[in-house]
């Protein structure tokens, strides 16, 4: 049997299977069957989605963690988003990773998806100028040291079967 154990901080939001949780205290959980959840600064709230990458990176999270009825509208929503940033982008690098992103949720692997959105994202600030000092080559710097989903620590995650290769975020027994 494998599970996921997770360690959560007072006031940190989850969201399992479309449903929104907010931790009252710090907590530890443990996931023992399949389920779809983000947590922390991997969630994306709707004011967030102000630029054309993070729109797609929103539309992403509802194919992920939606309801029945917004996972699908989710894929539909990211396949139009994408088609309109490979339209408007000349990076190359940033049309490979969508097209990635894009096969890895319609082959229901929305997590991996998200991850290279928000590579996408970094790609994308650094082009915009979001942070002084990112340029293209290094997207990550971000001199305020705030910390996002991809360029902050791990959280505090161990897998009681400790697979080099398990996605923590997509587990099942």
């Amino acid at each position: 049997m494998s599970a996921l154990v997770l360690e959560l901080r007072a006031g940190e939001m989850m969201i399992v299977n479309g449903a929104p949780i907010r931790f009252r205290s710090r907590s530890k959980i443990e996931l023992t069957s399949h389920v779809r959840f983000l947590f922390g600064k991997q969630i994306m709230a709707p004011d967030e989605a102000d630029s054309p990458a993070r729109r797609i990176y929103f539309a992403f999270q509802a194919a992920y963690i939606g309801n029945d009825e917004e996972r699908p509208r989710g894929l539909v929503a990211a396949r139009s988003l994408i088609d309109d940033f490979k339209d408007a982008t000349t990076s190359a690098v940033a049309r490979d990773m969508l097209d990635q992103a894009l096969d890895a949720a319609e082959a229901d692997n929305c997590y991996k998806a998200l991850k290279l959105t928000g590579r996408v994202i970094q790609h994308e600030d650094a082009a915009l100028g979001r942070f002084a000092g990112a340029t293209p080559i290094n997207p990550t710097i971000n001199p305020t040291g705030a910390k996002t989903a991809w360029n902050g620590p791990v959280p505090a995650i161990r897998s009681k079967d400790h697979h080099e290769n398990h996605d923590p975020r997509h587990t099942s027994i």
